[in-house]
Parts: C-alpha cells; sequence; structure tokens
C-alpha cells in the first residue's frame, strides 16, 4: 500500500506539512507522496490571473496516481478534497479516500459552493493579482493552535499565494461517490468549523471526529498513521 497527500488552499512545498505522518507511515513500510498543486505557484509559474488553477492540479495528482498500480489510500486536506473529487475518479490504484475537514463536491460543484457564504475573516484577497493567502498573522490561531511550537514557528515559510479561480471552477467527477470513504472531523477546527464539517461528512462512507484542530497530522500524526493503517 502507498499513501498519496493532497494538501489544502494557500500552502506550498506539501512534503513539510506531511512530514510528521508520513515518517510515522514510513517506519511501518509505508511510502507517500505529496504531489505539488500548480495553483499554488508549485510545479510551474506561480498562480494567479491566467495561471494554473483547478485542472492543473487534478492532472498533477492524477499523474501521481496513474504513476503507480500499487494499491493507494489518498489523504486529502481542506481544499485537497476538492481537487481529489476528480483527480481520484477512475484511477485504479485507488482503494480508499481519507477527508480530514475536507469537501466532497458533486459534479459541478466548487469550493465556493461551501462555507458560510461571506469571506473567510483569515484570508486576504488581491483581486488585482488574482490571488488569495492566509493572512500570517492569523495562521498560528486558526489552523496551528495545537501544535507543537517548532511546527508553529516554521509554518509561516510554506504559505503561498494561491490562485483565486480554483475557488469557483466546478470539479467534473465525484469520486467519493465510487471509492470508500472515510471523513476526520477536527472538532477543535478555528478554520472550517466542526457543524460544517459535520454537513460535508454526510457524504462519507465513515465519519470519525477528533479533538484537534485543522492539521491534525501535525498535531497529532500517531492517530493519524493508526486510521491510514486501519483503511
Amino acid at each position: 500500500m502507498r499513501v498519496v497527500f493532497v494538501h489544502g488552499a494557500c500552502v506550498r512545498d506539501g512534503s513539510w506539512w506531511w512530514h510528521r505522518t508520513a515518517e510515522l507511515l514510513a517506519e511501518r513500510g509505508v511510502s507517500s507522496v505529496a504531489p505539488a498543486l500548480p495553483s499554488c505557484g508549485e510545479a510551474g509559474p506561480p498562480g494567479g490571473v491566467g495561471g494554473p488553477g483547478l485542472p492543473e492540479d487534478v492532472a498533477a495528482v492524477r499523474q501521481v496516481l496513474e504513476a503507480d498500480d500499487e494499491p493507494t489510500v489518498v489523504v486529502a486536506h481542506s481544499y485537497g478534497g476538492i481537487v481529489t473529487a476528480e483527480a481520484a475518479a477512475g484511477a485504479g490504484s485507488v482503494r480508499h479516500l481519507l477527508l480530514i475537514s475536507s469537501y466532497l463536491p458533486e459534479v459541478g460543484q466548487s469550493l465556493s459552493d461551501f462555507g458560510d457564504g461571506g469571506p473567510a475573516p483569515f484570508l486576504e484577497v488581491d483581486p488585482e493579482a488574482g490571488t488569495f493567502g492566509v493572512r500570517p498573522e492569523l495562521l498560528v490561531d486558526t489552523f496551528l493552535q495545537d501544535c507543537a511550537p517548532e511546527i508553529q514557528a516554521g509554518a509561516a515559510e510554506h504559505l503561498a499565494r494561491q490562485s483565486v479561480q480554483v475557488t469557483g471552477q466546478p470539479v467534473g467527477a465525484a469520486a467519493w461517490q465510487h471509492l470508500p470513504s472515510t471523513y476526520l472531523v477536527c472538532a477543535q477546527d478555528s478554520g472550517t468549523p466542526a457543524r460544517l464539517q459535520r454537513e460535508y461528512a454526510r457524504r462519507a462512507g465513515t465519519v470519525v471526529e477528533l479533538d484537534a484542530g485543522h492539521h491534525p497530522f501535525l498535531s497529532r500524526p500517531e492517530v493519524l498513521r493508526d486510521l491510514v493503517l486501519s483503511l
């Protein structure tokens, strides 16, 4: 078995965000990879007006999924659930989807269809550049409040400006409708409140709840390792 990690919005260097869980999985002989998402300025031109968007993110993840026929668990975080919905559809190697504080869109839905309907206070949008990003001063309190100090201190280096067009681009497939899926609700998440996660989780096959913030793979990696190994 292998694991493909799909990171969320407004970050880069997926291997850093997933490293605590990936290292524990490697100790159990499970390999993992975290594809770069072009809309976050990775593996190509920076995101922005006319730059890479959701289709390019889907293609990047799809390429990784199709590069190996080993049974694969896709672990998607937040916006990563939007990417995974299309990227994992029809990928023969994928045997399970694990969605963490994430989205399970129907065909035709986009990221903008989720949430409370208003702009998130922890995001800053630059309409002229066509990008959005996390306000650095709100990063720790919103997303990393339960993480170790060294994680909190290093996270800002791995933020990214992302193409705002990803928020309105609809998915063309919904892999969760055809694959076994587990949703991990992060009960102490200040970015995506647990009440919203529980609504999104209704579409998943199984729901698990954890007393953790938005990044449990950094704050509770042992729990994430055990959950992945149980799938």
